[in-house]
């Protein structure tokens, strides 16, 4: 049973939305130094990598990352290939691939092979969903997104409106997916962020993987 590791590699030469923080990847205590254990430093924000956003993300009041439900994180996930020349994922696409009663979709798109490079520069120029496409996803009762780069939204949008339309219906947003080496298909997706106590609860890094049915 193949399993596939969606999320990307955290190091300090991972870009990072611009108005995000950095990643900083320190030695606390090295065994080469005399310590008794190697100790790492993590410090980076919430939508870092591979992360989840969820609802209190974009409104006030609204779920957190910690309460988010493990059923949806958890279960059978269909995996869209999206064409390269594809810049906007539209209603139209996305109704004519989403297969009726899909729960979790993952947009495999050009943007997967922006990981590839060793470029650590963030790609502006990424393909995005459009708002009606979200709005369709949501009507047909689709609980969770994911798409292959550090946003689901189109870069420069001022008022979020994607990100709002799928928050304010508890959809679960999967970002900075790496879906390069997973065929289209239906799998199983195990998909679990760090379970973050704050008062923000904005979102959280995690790893997420795909199991073959």
């Amino acid at each position: 049973m193949p399993i596939y590791d969606l999320s990307v590699p955290i190091s300090d030469e991972l870009p990072t939305y611009p108005s995000d923080p950095g990643i900083k990847i320190e030695d606390w205590a090295k065994l080469a130094d005399g310590a008794g254990v190697n100790v790492s430093s993590l410090c980076f924000g919430a939508h870092t990598g591979t992360h989840v956003d969820a609802p209190a993300h974009f409104i006030e009041g609204a779920k957190k990352v910690e309460s988010l439900e493990l059923e949806v994180l958890i279960g059978e996930a269909e995996v869209i290939e999206v064409p390269d020349e594809l810049l906007t994922i539209d209603e139209d696409f996305v109704a004519r691939n989403c297969a009726p009663g899909t729960v979790r979709v993952l947009f495999k798109t050009r943007n997967s092979a922006f990981w590839a490079t060793n470029n650590t520069a963030f790609r502006t120029d990424f393909t995005h969903l459009e708002l009606k496409a979200a709005r369709w996803l949501v009507e047909r009762g689709v609980k969770l997104v994911g798409t292959d780069y550090l946003s689901i939204e189109k870069f420069g949008s001022q008022d979020h409106e994607v990100h709002r339309e799928l928050l304010s219906r508890e959809v679960v947003i999967l970002e900075g997916l790496n879906l390069s080496d997973v065929p289209a298909g239906k799998y199983e997706l195990i998909c679990l962020p760090l379970r973050l106590r704050t008062h923000l609860g904005d979102g959280a890094p995690a790893r997420a993987v795909l199991r073959t049915l």
